[in-house]
């Protein structure tokens, strides 16, 4: 049979944002997110009688067991509206704009609201002040989760403790050095200029957490307020996580924003994709590339259909906003979806997590809410498109979303990355716990983590097994790490470790 013509009608749109930020009173994620939602229904007032599903960004402080159905009170939305909490990642709020779109084009779902909050520098005030914590309602049944909840490591990264992000975030980075022939100092000063145009960026959004132009110099260069976090990474190049934000998106389909006279504001859905990098980082056959995000970027521009039923490709692209926790992430999904580091359009519309803020898991509703809103402003051609990306845990779970300012041709369309899924799952390496005998292992990332004196007090290493196996490494002792502390870690790489016997720890090989 024929496939069945796509009603314009369920062309799923997003209609309403709203963002939020406090430096100064005492708030709580849900009351942010009300701040939010109540912004996002001002957009379009006909609408919040018309929700059908509420859902709610994981929230990383965890107020209460039933954040939406708190939200969804304040809010005043009735009792019929379903609502739901995620798992935890920044991919989410992308995944969840795409179930919605599916759902909305396949007539199941007319209007949804989308909000998520951080309040993280409020209740370290709180606690600063010896006040109690805000716990939220306790006393609600807790919302049902959605999405997906496998942790982001395994059993070898656990054993080290290599579970921080701003621990295993630099072991992409050296590999990316490394690759490039560089050595610290030098990759730094490349990420100094990949990042200060982030911060032009947010030196002009409203709702950044550090509305200010830094220079790369100024990014890049170690000084007591722009300490070394993990090696490469100074302090000015990791997400910030100390901010008090919120957004909030209402998703419908074109006769629901036309009903409520709101088809103006409209930015629709073109197409929408999700896969996931092997979970287990010391698995992967490549820590410094993301197959995942290179199989949904193909995925989602084979979805999209443009003018004369002409697929879209990253060319068409006017405006992006990339995942940017830290410098790897942005450049992993550049190279895999093919994108200049330097790129003239622009990685972020709105400074990226280090600078606009990274309210934990909520940040893309953030970049959506501000891509929208470029798209409805920017000048040029009729149809504008925009492209979205979330990343959760470690570069492993990814969602990315297409929008544009006309309705798409072929009408919206999810990705199928089932047969690429099955590819990359396959593609994991074998991990081994530990060894009955020391054995000399070739490096394939490291880093080593710094105190607030500037000394190292971690070096976590990957290493590859003369078999071709993997192991997740910790030095064997304190002068082992201070040794690492003074050694080049993209030269590392590539060079030897012995890895002892027993628990998971090494010592470095003579040179």
């Amino acid at each position: 049979m024929p496939p069945v013509a796509p009603d314009p009608e369920r062309t799923p749109v997003v209609v309403a944002s709203g963002q939020g930020v406090e430096r100064d009173e005492l708030v709580t994620p849900v009351d942010l997110m009300v701040r939010a939602g109540e912004a996002a229904l001002a957009d379009a007032p006909l609408l919040r009688d018309r929700i059908d599903r509420l859902s709610v960004v994981d929230v990383m402080t965890k107020v209460g067991p039933a954040p939406a159905t708190e939200l969804a009170g304040r809010l005043g939305l009735g009792p019929h509206v379903v609502r739901e909490v995620t798992t935890v990642g920044g991919n989410t709020p992308q995944w969840l704009v795409n179930r919605a779109a599916s759902e909305i084009a396949a007539g199941n779902l007319t209007v949804t609201l989308i909000a998520g909050a951080e309040a993280i520098r409020s209740s370290r005030a709180r606690r600063a002040r010896g006040l109690p914590r805000d716990t939220g309602a306790t006393d609600l049944a807790p919302d049902p989760q959605v999405g997906d909840d496998r942790p982001g490591f395994g059993p070898a990264e656990s054993a080290v403790a290599l579970l921080a992000p701003v621990h295993v975030y630099p072991l992409f980075e050296n590999v990316l050095a490394s690759r490039a022939g560089r050595d610290a100092d030098t990759h730094r000063a490349a990420l100094g200029r990949l990042m200060a145009p982030f911060t032009e960026v947010a030196a002009h959004h409203p709702y950044a957490w550090f509305p200010e132009i830094r220079t790369a110099a100024e990014i890049a260069t170690p000084t007591p307020d722009n300490r070394i976090v993990c090696e490469p990474y100074t302090k000015r190049m990791t997400a910030f996580l100390g901010s008090d934000q919120s957004a909030a998106l209402v998703v419908c389909s074109l006769a629901e924003a036309r009903r409520a006279g709101v088809e103006d504001r409209a930015v629709f859905l073109w197409s929408g994709a999700e896969a996931v990098d092997v979970r287990a980082v010391s698995a992967r056959p490549d820590p410094g590339r993301s197959p995942a995000i290179a199989a949904a970027g193909a995925s989602l521009f084979a979805s999209a259909t443009g003018a004369a039923g002409r697929p879209v490709d990253i060319d068409d692209v006017d405006r992006m906003d990339l995942y940017s926790c830290f410098p790897s992430a942005v450049q992993m999904a550049c190279e895999a979806l093919g994108v200049a580091l330097d790129d003239h359009r622009g990685l972020t519309v709105t400074g990226g997590l280090p600078y606009f803020g990274g309210p934990g898991n909520n940040y893309t509703t953030h970049g959506i809410a501000s891509l929208c809103d470029a798209l409805l402003e920017g000048d040029g051609p009729t149809t504008r498109l925009g492209l979205a990306t979330g990343l959760g845990w470690f570069v492993t779970k990814h969602a990315l979303g297409l929008y544009a300012t006309t309705p798409p041709p072929g009408g919206f369309r999810r990705g199928d990355t089932t047969a690429a899924q099955a590819t990359i799952d396959a593609s994991a390496v074998e991990v081994a716990a530990s060894l009955e005998t020391a054995e000399v292992a070739t490096v394939v990332a490291a880093t080593v983590w710094r105190g607030s004196d500037g000394a190292a007090a971690g070096a976590p290493v990957l290493a590859r097994l003369a078999d071709g196996r993997r192991m997740a490494l910790a030095a064997a002792d304190d002068d082992v790490v201070a040794a690492m502390g003074d050694t080049d870690m993209p030269g590392l790489i590539g060079g030897s470790v012995v890895v002892q016997a027993g628990e998971p720890r090494y010592r470095l090989a003579q040179r």
